[in-house]
This record gives C-alpha cells, sequence and structure tokens, in this order.
C-alpha cells in the first residue's frame, strides 16, 4: 500500500493535466450504497431488479412504484463529501486537475468544491416538470408522496439518465476532449459496467492511467498503476 501510495504521489506531482473518471465507489465512502448490492431488505420490498426499475419503461408504465424505490434507494440528502472528493477538489484548485467525470448522481464533487464536474448520468438536485419545464430541487422530491406533480399538474422527472436514455450530448463531448488531452487519468469507484459511459475511457492517449478500485473491473487496461484499497482511505494519503 505505502508503495503504491508514493508512486500515486510521483504520478500526481509530475502532472498539470489530470482527470478523474469515478463511479459509485467513489461515494460508498459517504454512506451511499452501490444500488446494485442487494440487501434483504431488498429482497423483501422490491419485485424487479433495480435496472428494470430504472428503466425509462419502467418510469412511464409503474411511476408509482419508480418513485418509491428512487427515493429509497437512490436519495441521501444526508451524505456528505469524502476524503476522495475533497482531494479533488482540491487539485482542481491547484490546477492540477482539469476536471471530474462522474457517473454518480449525488453532487458531492460540487459539495467539495469542484467546479468543473461532468455527470455522464445527471444528479439527483436537479428535477424538471414534463409538462411546462419548472425546476424542482431535492427536497421537493423528498417531501412528496407518490409520483411528484408540478403546479402546473406536469409529472416532475428527477434529471437523471434512465436505462433506455441516451447521455446528454455535450457532456459527453466534453468528455471525450477532457480524456483526450489529460496526460494523467485516474479511475477510481467503478468497475466499468455501464456502458457507454465506461467506453470513454479510450480516447485517453497519454501513458499514466491509474486504476483505483476495490474491485477487479470489467475489461482489460493497461494501467501503469492498479489500487484495490477504497479511494477516499487512499487519496487521503497524499
Amino acid at each position: 500500500m505505502k508503495e503504491a501510495v508514493a508512486k500515486l504521489k510521483e504520478l500526481v506531482d509530475g502532472s498539470d493535466n489530470i482527470v478523474f473518471f469515478g463511479g459509485a465507489g467513489v461515494s460508498t465512502e459517504s454512506g451511499i450504497p452501490d444500488f446494485r448490492s442487494t440487501d434483504g431488505l431488498y429482497h423483501q420490498q422490491w419485485k424487479y431488479p433495480p435496472e428494470t426499475i430504472l428503466s425509462h419503461t419502467f418510469y412511464e408504465c409503474k411511476p408509482e412504484e419508480f418513485f418509491r424505490f428512487y427515493r429509497a434507494k437512490l436519495l441521501a440528502p444526508d451524505a456528505r463529501p469524502n476524503a476522495a472528493h475533497y482531494k479533488l477538489a482540491e487539485w482542481e484548485r491547484a490546477g492540477k486537475l482539469k476536471g471530474v467525470i462522474t457517473q454518480n448522481i449525488d453532487g458531492l464533487h460540487q459539495a467539495a468544491g469542484s467546479k468543473n464536474v461532468l455527470e455522464l448520468h445527471g444528479s439527483v438536485l436537479r428535477n424538471y416538470c414534463e409538462k411546462c419545464g419548472k425546476f424542482y430541487d431535492l427536497d421537493f422530491i423528498l417531501h412528496s408522496e407518490g409520483v411528484p406533480r408540478c403546479s402546473c399538474g406536469g409529472r416532475v422527472k428527477p434529471d437523471v439518465v434512465l436505462y433506455e436514455e441516451g447521455l446528454d450530448q455535450d457532456v459527453i463531448e466534453r468528455s471525450v476532449r477532457l480524456i483526450a488531452e489529460a496526460d494523467m487519468l485516474i479511475i477510481g469507484g467503478t468497475s466499468l459496467n455501464v456502458w457507454p459511459a465506461a467506453g470513454l475511457i479510450n480516447y485517453y492517449r497519454g501513458h499514466k492511467l491509474v486504476l483505483i478500485n476495490k474491485s477487479a473491473v470489467a475489461r482489460d487496461l493497461a494501467a501503469g498503476l492498479v489500487i484495490t484499497d477504497p479511494i477516499g482511505e487512499t487519496l487521503s494519503q497524499l
């Protein structure tokens, strides 16, 4: 562990165009579980797999059940940034890190102070009426019941990308540009299972690829440094 952290510090110290690509493992140390992880409560309460409930088709056909799962499993209003979030924000302020590309929807990178955050899958902090476009914050969803409705009567949809929905093209293009121009790419807290997000790392052309993830990833990576410890614990040592 000490040798790996020392090597990581050496790579970071010698870089001034770092890009971070992260997933659910970045937020687990903030108490937000990966929704794919199963537990006894999950099996008791939900008749469908998470991927089914979080699909556009399910949202349209069974909105009551969708929002019940959404409020219970995807919203964590009391979660706070951890050491990983704060270290990345620190690097950005120092001019070393140029951007965070995240698959997470919790807004914790911004809460820690990061400015250039590209949210591939949207954010639970933003919600819009499907009829008139009026904006609603997280509190509105938390304190609503059943299917949330706008003052105009329209359904209020979270600004998160559901299965079967496409990613925002502008976010994709900006992510590709950041990764392609990076001199160092750190992939953290993701098993690279979710596409097309996982495919973005193919655009990296540098020679300083670092993977920090507790478990094996879903694809072969020519990473120069692999660390299998929690990412917050790792980055807090730098």
